[in-house]
């Protein structure tokens, strides 16, 4: 059953839906997990696909549009990871105070930006049960600059300067383009206008992507367990961000490189994905036995 909702951060209703999975008995309380999208995405495509298979296996999910993304408020293509962590854990609160709900068994996931969101909101709040990433963004500075060629990572480094320079002068500030910020592969650029992703930004956007680095604080989310799920041949997010996220976490940490898989592992749904989600999830964060308040 797939029902939509909105919930408040920071002033800001954000839009989700939430997963229930059938035959819950009165008063049943069931682990969730909480899945977020990528960069100026949306909670539909990939996140919907996950949260589908969640709710088929016995999990109550949740995904929902980040402030300023979808069908949030918030200014619309204002992108701060790090108030997107604030959403992260305002959705915590919400899916924690519903009723088919375990509190104490909520899960973090994510793909992409969304990946790094869940890592930094873990590793900062101990309501996280477990982690599970696709894709993720380790340090947003090699990210970006890992898609640029020399001559497009100079003119994106005169738009960060630009844009300062706007601010401090308290002028209008300009929008900047994704493809300005990333150099998408035109092959993968189609996932984008597919989904409809945003295309512009606000000014701020690059500067607070550029110094977001979860690598930083992964190590803090132990001894709670971590899944990274990466593409090998990733353009986007290069393999370098898992193996970063890999070395710097403690353990229990599980790394899957995938060969043959794009940065879209979510949304161009490869069958070894949900193979691999399910065998991490009966390991490492199973239904376990039901939990039936005590007031029913």
């Amino acid at each position: 059953m797939q029902q939509g909702v909105t919930f408040s951060s920071d002033g800001h209703q954000l839009a989700g839906v939430v997963h229930v999975p059938e035959g819950l008995r009165p008063g049943e309380r069931r682990p969730a997990v909480i899945m977020m999208h990528g960069f100026g995405a949306n909670r539909n495509g990939g996140p919907a696909w996950v949260c589908g298979q969640l709710e088929a296996w016995g999990y109550v999910a949740l995904r929902f549009d980040f402030r300023g993304c979808g069908d949030s408020g918030g200014e619309r293509g204002r992108v701060i990871p790090m108030e997107e962590v604030a959403d992260a854990r305002h959705a915590l609160s919400y899916i924690a105070s519903r009723p088919e709900v375990d509190p104490d068994r909520i899960a973090l996931a994510g793909s992409s930006l969304g990946a790094g969101v869940a890592v930094y909101a873990a590793a900062i709040d101990p309501r996280v049960a477990a982690v599970m990433l696709e894709n993720a963004v380790a340090n947003g500075e090699r990210t970006i600059r890992g898609m640029h060629t020399p001559e497009s990572w100079e003119r994106f480094l005169r738009l960060m300067d630009e844009g300062a320079r706007q601010r401090l002068q308290g002028g209008e500030a300009r929008t900047v383009h994704r493809f300005d910020i990333f150099e998408m592969p035109k092959h993968l650029q189609v996932n984008l206008r597919s989904n409809n992703s945003l295309m512009e930004f606000s000014a701020d956007t690059p500067a607070a992507f550029f110094m977001f680095r979860p690598e930083d604080v992964v190590a803090k989310i132990s001894p709670r367990p971590v899944l990274i799920l990466h593409s090998a041949g990733d353009r986007v997010c290069t393999s370098e961000e898992a193996f970063s996220l890999a070395r710097l976490a403690r353990p229990p940490v599980e790394l899957h490189l995938m060969d043959g898989a794009n940065h879209f592992l979510f949304v161009d749904a490869d069958p070894r994905v949900g193979f691999i989600l399910r065998n991490w999830l009966d390991r490492f964060f199973p239904l376990g036995a039901a939990h039936v308040r005590g007031d029913e």
